[in-house]
C-alpha cells in the first residue's frame, strides 16, 4: 500500500473521496483542494481511468519537517530516485506551499531540482534532463508551515484533458468540475438534461459519457499517464483494468435526453465539433436558440448552466438587467424543472427573483463562486407553498 493525495476543484472533496472509495482507496481523508488516501498500484491506475472528479493522482516518495533550503535539499536528495523511474526520463519539479517560511519558491524549486539530478549523478554517473512544457515525470513539492512532502505525479497531465475538445471558447469550464456539477445536481442518466449556454460543450460532453458509462481515461494516447513512465508500470495489470472499463461502456441505441442550445451560432459550431471529435454528435441534440426565450425540451429536467458573469462576460449593469429577465422566463418556460447556475456573482439570487432551493460554494480555478439551484413551479413558490399546507 502507498500513501496518495489527489487533488481536484475545491468544493468537490466529497465527490472524490467517493470516487477513491470505489477506487478501492483506503483510510480515506477529505483535506481542502484534494483527498488523502492510501492505496495500491491498481487502485492508482482505476482513479486515473475512471474518476471524472480528480485532477492529478500524487504519490508520496517522502517527507519530513523542514526550517530552511537545505532541509529540503536533503530531503530530496535522500530519496532513491533511481529505483522509481530511469535517468533517461525528463523531469520537472513543481512546488505548492501554504504559509511556509520560504521566500522564494523559484529558489526552492530549483533547490529540488539539483537535489534529484545531484542523487541521479551520485548514483549512475549521469544526470536526467529538464523538460518544463512536457515532461515524463513530474516531481511535486508541498510545503506547510513546517512540513515538507514529495510525490510523484502519476496522472502526467492533469486528468480533465480528456482529450475531446478541439474548439475552446473564452473561459472554458474545466470537464472536473463540470462532472462535479452534474453529480452535485442530482442529475442522474435517462433525466432530461439541458445546458442552454453551452459554449464549447463541456457539460454535455460530460453528460454523455457518464450516461455511457465510458471511463473518462479511456480517451487518452498511450505515454499520458505519469505513471506509464515510472519503474513499477505494470502493462499488462493497466491493459486488463482498460478492457474491463470499454467492455462496460454502454451502446446507445439512438439519441439520449440530453440537449445543448447557445445564442452564439460560433459556440454552437464549437459544441459540435467537439460531440464529432469524441464520437458523441448523433447523441445530443443542438440549436442555436436564447435562453430567455426557448421553451422546454421536456416536461421535467434539469437545467444546468455556467452563465456570464462580471470576471468573464459582460458588464455589471447588462447582467443587473439580464437576471430579472432571465427569472421571468425560467418560470414561464420551465416550470417542473430544477435549474442549476454556477456564477461567481453574488448578486444574481436576489435579481433574479427566484427562491433559492440550495446554494453550494465551488471554485472555478482561483474565482470563488457558488453553484445556485432553483426549483421551478408554475406560478410562485409562496402560492404553492401555502397550498400544500
Amino acid at each position: 500500500m502507498n500513501d496518495y493525495f489527489a487533488t481536484c476543484p475545491r468544493g468537490l472533496e466529497a465527490l472524490l473521496a467517493e470516487d477513491l472509495v470505489a477506487a478501492g482507496g483506503q483510510d480515506v481523508r477529505p483535506a481542502p483542494g484534494g483527498v488523502a488516501a492510501r492505496g495500491s498500484l491498481e487502485f492508482a491506475y482505476r482513479v486515473n481511468l475512471e474518476s471524472r472528479i480528480a485532477t492529478r493522482l500524487l504519490g508520496r516518495v517522502a517527507s519530513a519537517d523542514y526550517r530552511n533550503e537545505n532541509d529540503i535539499y536533503r530531503l530530496a536528495h535522500d530519496v532513491d530516485w533511481a529505483r522509481l523511474f530511469s535517468v533517461d526520463r525528463s523531469i520537472r519539479v513543481y512546488v505548492t506551499a501554504i504559509r511556509s517560511p520560504l521566500k522564494s519558491l523559484e529558489f526552492i524549486t530549483l533547490k529540488v531540482k539539483d537535489a534529484v539530478c545531484d542523487r541521479f549523478r551520485d548514483d549512475t554517473g549521469r544526470r536526467p534532463s529538464v523538460n518544463t512544457r512536457h515532461p515524463e515525470v513530474r516531481i511535486h513539492l508541498f510545503l506547510t508551515e513546517h512540513a515538507a512532502m514529495l510525490y510523484l505525479d502519476t496522472s502526467g497531465e492533469p486528468l480533465y484533458l480528456r482529450g475531446h475538445k478541439q474548439a475552446k471558447v473564452g473561459a472554458p469550464l474545466k470537464e472536473n468540475l463540470a462532472a462535479g456539477i452534474l453529480r452535485l445536481t442530482g442529475w442522474q442518466p435517462g433525466i432530461p438534461l439541458l445546458d442552454p449556454m453551452c459554449g464549447s460543450g463541456t457539460f454535455l460532453l460530460e453528460a454523455a459519457q457518464m450516461a455511457l458509462d465510458d471511463a473518462p481515461g479511456l480517451s487518452r494516447q498511450a505515454g499520458d499517464f505519469g505513471f506509464e513512465h515510472l519503474r513499477s508500470f505494470d502493462q499488462a495489470l493497466w491493459q486488463r483494468l482498460q478492457r474491463e472499463a470499454a467492455s462496460r461502456r454502454r451502446a446507445s441505441s439512438g439519441t439520449l435526453p440530453i440537449y445543448g442550445s447557445d445564442l452564439d451560432a460560433d459556440a454552437l459550431a464549437r459544441t459540435r465539433q467537439n460531440l464529432a471529435h469524441a464520437g458523441l454528435d448523433d447523441l445530443v441534440v443542438l440549436e442555436q436558440a436564447d435562453l430567455l426565450t426557448r421553451s422546454a425540451p421536456a416536461e421535467s429536467g434539469v437545467l444546468v448552466a455556467n452563465p456570464p458573469y462580471g470576471e468573464r462576460l459582460g458588464s455589471s449593469e447588462e447582467l443587473a438587467v439580464f437576471y430579472p429577465r432571465l427569472g421571468d422566463a425560467l418560470k414561464k418556460n420551465f416550470p417542473g424543472w430544477r435549474c442549476w447556475f454556477l456564477s461567481a456573482d453574488t448578486r444574481l439570487p436576489k435579481l433574479i427573483r427566484l427562491q433559492t432551493s440550495r446554494k453550494i460554494p465551488l471554485y472555478n480555478g482561483a474565482l470563488e463562486c457558488r453553484l445556485y439551484g432553483f426549483e421551478i413551479v408554475s406560478g410562485s413558490a409562496r402560492r404553492h407553498a401555502v397550498a400544500a399546507r
